[in-house]
């Protein structure tokens, strides 16, 4: 299939520009996309960039990563209603780091291949630039009336906070990212999120008024939840890619926890599973929606992508211990289970603690399962906390050594799907 038929059926297809089909059909083309290094892991919001850039290469062209070493200090106004914090040196070079390794996981850089792909950071070419360089060779070229039209800026002006010279020079310098490519890695597109259209389209105009050159972009849709909640988000924050700071085990649930509604559209657009495959899961599904098929299959494949098969597999092997056979007593689960279940939030406390008896409230609050007293007491008051499989009925609940499990473990449960083991200190 067609490269850009493919993406269309998958819904990774919003705004495309005209010529670009007949470029991708007429050549390998190189194209990019750019990741801002504003965190040094990337989180789920990155991976339909990552996914495109995939299937870009898959279809046989050549794939560019442009982490923005340059763009990074100055910060993208984008779908941003204030200015955002500048990053330090030290911090933005971490950032950098970890963004560089995640997206050598995924991409093909073998040497060997006609399209490997590339990974390049904007500060290599930014940095030998001076400020009068650039606004004489790049700033006479795009007019401030161009710049004020996109909507990035004119939503930002418009608003209460306005926006700096320095946010306002973003586009400007994206624009030249991609001048820059097309002049030394002959990169004729850029893809990226809708949000970023307005900065795209400027970069396409800037190598055709700088040397006279043709370039394309296409957008992709920004993910979105069928109830109207933030992607990527939960209650304890963003779904990184990062084992260290998203478990597989948590990862493999956020997934698995879709609705419906999403799994739906979300199948097509982060599995490689083709049409035929994903109508037959769908299928199935519907068959019996209680079984979650689509979920399960949705969850297995990014899983797999992101973390790799043997996280998959303990991922899929701790819900089982946790979910499947919820009325089976927990003394089922021997100390070897709970100590290695994987993902499951893990706190340690002293002994001495549960020796006199510590109300369940404040067992809470001070091992940081939740933030404050006042939620957790809510909580438990709302049937939403669960120690070793039972709810807890009252806040006037002790909790003794008596609830510990081989000796040693309680496992808290918060609402329907988070997990917390406490773990007694060995002395």
């Amino acid at each position: 299939m067609n490269l850009l038929d493919e993406l269309s059926w998958r819904g990774m297809i919003q705004d495309i520009m005209p010529g670009t089909r007949e470029q991708l059909e007429k050549e390998l083309t190189t194209g990019y996309i750019g990741f801002d290094p504003t965190a040094d892991s990337l989180h789920i919001g990155s991976l339909v960039p990552i996914l495109l850039l995939v299937h870009f290469q898959k279809a046989g062209h050549k794939p560019i990563a442009l982490v923005g070493g340059a763009t990074g200090m100055v910060g993208d106004p984008s779908g941003k209603s204030e200015e955002r914090n500048l990053l330090n040196e030290e911090t933005l070079q971490r950032n950098i780091a970890g963004v560089k390794a995640q997206l050598e996981r995924y991409l093909n850089f073998s040497p060997q291949l006609p399209n490997a792909a590339e990974l390049v950071n904007n500060y290599d070419w930014f940095k030998s630039i001076s400020f009068i360089d650039f606004l004489r060779d790049t700033g006479k070229h795009i007019t401030v009336n161009y710049m004020m039209a996109k909507d990035s800026v004119k939503k930002r002006i418009e608003g209460e906070t306005g926006i700096s010279y320095t946010e306002f020079a973003y586009q400007l310098m994206q624009a030249y990212d991609f001048y820059w490519l097309y002049q030394h890695k002959n990169c004729k597109l850029q893809m990226g999120g809708s949000d970023q259209w307005g900065n795209m389209t400027t970069g396409t105009e800037l190598i055709r008024r700088k040397c006279g050159g043709e370039a394309f972009v296409f957008t992709n849709p920004l993910v979105t939840k069928s109830d109207g909640g933030k992607f990527g988000k939960t209650e304890a924050g963003n779904i990184w890619l990062d084992p260290i700071k998203t478990s597989p085990y948590q990862f493999y649930q956020f997934w698995l926890n879709a609705s419906d509604a999403d799994a739906t559209r979300w199948i097509k657009l982060f599995t490689f599973l083709t049409r035929d495959e994903i109508e037959k899961i769908t299928d199935l599904h519907l068959q019996n929606p209680a079984t979650r098929t689509l979920q399960r299959r949705l969850a297995a494949e990014i899983t797999q992508f992101v973390h790799g098969k043997e996280e998959l597999e303990k991922a899929i092997e701790t819900t089982e211990k946790l979910f499947s056979n919820q009325q089976a007593p927990i003394e089922s689960l021997s100390a070897t289970d709970l100590e290695e279940i994987q993902g499951v939030v893990k706190v340690e406390i002293d002994r001495s603690l549960l020796e006199e008896g510590v109300d369940i409230v404040s067992l809470l609050a001070n091992t940081g399962i939740f933030p404050s007293k006042g939620e957790a007491r809510k909580t438990v008051q709302g049937g939403g906390v669960s120690i070793n499989r039972k709810k807890v009925e009252s806040i006037e609940l002790k909790v003794t050594a008596a609830f510990l499990l081989h000796d040693r473990y309680i496992l808290i449960q918060k609402g329907k799907k988070n997990y917390f083991l406490i773990t007694v200190k060995a002395v």
